[in-house]
């Protein structure tokens, strides 16, 4: 088996007024990862190009070993499960009537395990999508695209306008399941807090662009919080401050720990400070 669920190189979707230009990403197999970033950053647009439903300016996509644009991806749609910010179901049909659909849809559907889904979640069957709640229309399409048996989820702000509960309870499901052999999850969310909890890697996008992308525990142990005055900081390497907040009392700053003098006091960051300050900390 290949070391990566998915590999992108270069990849380029080019609009009118946005660009997601020269992304390189790799998902390895039993591993979350987390793609942050602003709305309109290009999350939504990444995971459309992963799934060839966007045609692309530019790069290449593999997915589970083939080149997303092969024939043979279309047979592997069957071992892929998405769930769009945006869940298109008909108002009017049920969740007993949606796994009928998926039935004839996948090859693999299995009817006993979109039953337990359905249990597990407490969602009724006989009720219609159109008078479902976010949280019940989130975990419907995740008990679908569960029942297939995927090997890759992708999930496009899957936990956005949850209740903590909801959250809690799918975050579970989705680090169960990457840790299954040979499978693997991507996760978009601007929820930093829910990528930090679960996830392998992290890739933050901002304005088309991937400004970073790491494994987690890498990224929380390189940066911490600098408190100091100005006249302090003036005497830090410029190529370790990665963005400042300066203040009538003195100055906060995201830094790289090696490069601090060893009297320094730097706070733990966590992975919402190391994402604000990059795109809103003023920079040295």
């Amino acid at each position: 088996m290949d070391t990566n669920a998915i590999e992108i190189r270069g990849l380029t979707k080019r609009y009118r007024d946005f660009a997601l230009e020269g992304l390189d990403l790799d998902l390895p197999y039993g591993c979350v990862l987390g793609l942050v970033g602003e709305n309109g950053a290009g999350k939504s647009t990444t995971i459309r190009l992963i799934m060839d439903a966007l045609e692309r300016d530019g790069g290449t996509v593999t997915v589970l070993g083939r080149d997303n644009r092969s024939r043979e991806f279309l047979d592997l749609k069957e071992d892929i499960g998405v769930v769009l910010d945006e869940t298109f179901v008909p108002e009017v049909i049920n969740a007993k009537q949606m796994g009928k659909i998926m039935a004839g849809t996948y090859k693999n559907w299995d009817q006993a395990a979109y039953d337990g889904w359905i249990r597990r979640f407490e969602l009724p069957l006989d009720k219609k999508f159109k008078d479902y709640s976010r949280g019940m229309t989130m975990k419907l399409g995740i008990a679908a695209a569960l029942s297939h048996h995927p090997r890759l989820l992708l999930l496009d702000e899957a936990t956005g306008g949850l209740d903590p509960m909801v959250r809690e309870e799918l975050l579970e499901v989705f680090a169960d399941f990457a840790a299954e052999e040979g499978h693997a999850v991507l996760l978009s969310s601007h929820i930093v807090s829910d990528l930090e909890r679960i996830c392998d890697y992290i890739a933050f996008l901002h304005k088309g662009k991937l400004a970073l992308c790491e494994e987690k525990d890498v990224l929380l142990d390189k940066y911490g919080i600098l408190k100091c005055s100005r006249e302090q900081l003036a005497n830090i390497p410029e190529e370790a401050v990665h963005g400042k907040r300066v203040g009538t009392y003195g100055v906060e700053a995201l830094v790289e720990r090696e490069f601090m003098p060893r009297d320094a006091v730097v706070d733990r960051a966590n992975l919402e400070d190391i994402i604000l300050y990059m795109v809103k900390g003023e920079r040295k």
